[in-house]
Formats: structure tokens, C-alpha cells, sequence
């Protein structure tokens, strides 16, 4: 479900105070992914999925000083590779994901990661998110808005969005926010999810932007049970 013309103006005038607020509540806030080059980023962007930025952290300290170039993980042999990454969890679909998609940038990319989300696309187990923080961390390329797990989540509870999939939730943001925002918006977004509203009951009594939220205390006391429909979110 798009957001009406008639509601984007305002709209736009929560989210410029929410971006304000955030900016100054998180001024530290970027990438927690460990990487010293596009290829890094890539593949630890993959492993990403379903897991903490921590525990890929610790599998990429040592599989980074395995696998220097594209050529040399599309070579890796996969049982081997599943098992250096299997504690990221669906360590079958990811070690696939980097051998084929590393396949093809070395054949196809000249062994280098692209820098468009048209070719990065085309990538096995590449869509928006992974595409947009490898260009904008990679090469300063911004062209949209990483929606992970806790953007999803936060934009819906701050009424940002009324869709649920990533690619209609990352048009809303960009409709709401300027785009030299698109970059930062996603961090600030991570840090407040991470501390105050997490999934299941937030912490509402702590939130910097608990005013501007039209669910705040609207998940229950913590320790009581919420609805299916609020710890969905």
C-alpha cells in the first residue's frame, strides 16, 4: 500500500524532526560490518542475513585472511566454505550465494565487485538491501535506502510506511526523506532499533522520538504479552 499523495507533505515534516533527533541521539552511527574492501563488504553483507553484525564479525576475521580475491572464493570448495561460514546460520544458501556470485564477477566484472545496482542485481542473493550498502559504503554511491530486518520494523511503528515489502518500504523513504539522508537514514534507523525499539515490546519510556511515535505505549507493559499483530512488529 503506497502512502497518499495527500499525506506525504506531512509526513515529510515528522520525518525531517525524526531525522534531526536521531542525528543528534547517534552521532556514531554506521556500518557495524568489519571490511577493507568491496569485496569484503559484499560477502559479509550476505552473511549478514538472519544474523548479528557481531557474529559476522567473527567469521570474516578469519575468512577474510583466507580469501583475498573473487576468483579464489568462486574456486573454494563448498562443503568447506559452508562449514567457515555455517555459524551465520542458512550457511548452505550463503556459501552458494558468495561462490556464484563470485563467479560471476570474475568472470563478468573482471574480478572486480560492481558499482551499479543494475549489475549488482544480478548477483546471486543480491537484492536492494545488500546492493545499497555495498555501493554506499563501497563507493559513496547512494541510490536508495538499506531496509533490513530493524528499518522495516521501526518505519512501520513510526507510521513511516504501511507496506511490508522491503522494495515498496525503501520507495516510501525515499519519498520522505532528502536524499543526501538516504545514507545515514539507515544507520540511525539500526542504532534506535537495536536499543530502544525492539522487536516485541520497545522500550517506549526511553525512546528520543516517543512524541512523534503514534504506537508509543501501545505494545503493552514489558513482561506482559502483546498481540500477534504488535509483536509482529
Amino acid at each position: 500500500m503506497a502512502l497518499k499523495e495527500e499525506d506525504v507533505s506531512g509526513l515529510k515534516e515528522r520525518a525531517t524532526a525524526i531525522l534531526e533527533i536521531l542525528k543528534k541521539k547517534y552521532t556514531s552511527a554506521r556500518v557495524a560490518l568489519k571490511f577493507s574492501s568491496p569485496l569484503e563488504i559484499l560477502v559479509a553483507t550476505i552473511l549478514s542475513a538472519q544474523c548479528t553484525d557481531a557474529k559476522v564479525n567473527e567469521v570474516t576475521s578469519s575468512l577474510f585472511k583466507k580469501y583475498h580475491t573473487a576468483k579464489e572464493y568462486a574456486q573454494a570448495d563448498l562443503k568447506t566454505l559452508e562449514q567457515e561460514i555455517r555459524s551465520t546460520g542458512f550457511y548452505r544458501n550463503k556459501a552458494r550465494y558468495i561462490k556464484q556470485s563470485c563467479g560471476i564477477i570474475a568472470e563478468k566484472f573482471g574480478s572486480k565487485v560492481p558499482y551499479t545496482m543494475e549489475e549488482l542485481l544480478q548477483l546471486p542473493g543480491v537484492a536492494r538491501k545488500t546492493a545499497n550498502i555495498v555501493l554506499s559504503n563501497a563507493y559513496g554511491v547512494v541510490e536508495g535506502i538499506a531496509v533490513d530486518t530493524h528499518v522495516r520494523r521501526v518505519s512501520q511503528r513510526l507510521g513511516l510506511t504501511k507496506n511490508k515489502d522491503p522494495d515498496k518500504i525503501e520507495k516510501d523513504l525515499m519519498r520522505l526523506f532528502p536524499k543526501e539522508a538516504w545514507f545515514p537514514i539507515n544507520y540511525l534507523v539500526i542504532e534506535l532499533g537495536r536499543d530502544v525499539c525492539v522487536a516485541g515490546i520497545p522500550y517506549c519510556e526511553r525512546c528520543p522520538l516517543v512524541k512523534l511515535c503514534p504506537l508509543a505505549f501501545s505494545f503493552g507493559q514489558r513482561g506482559k504479552k502483546v498481540n500477534a499483530t504488535e509483536q509482529s512488529l
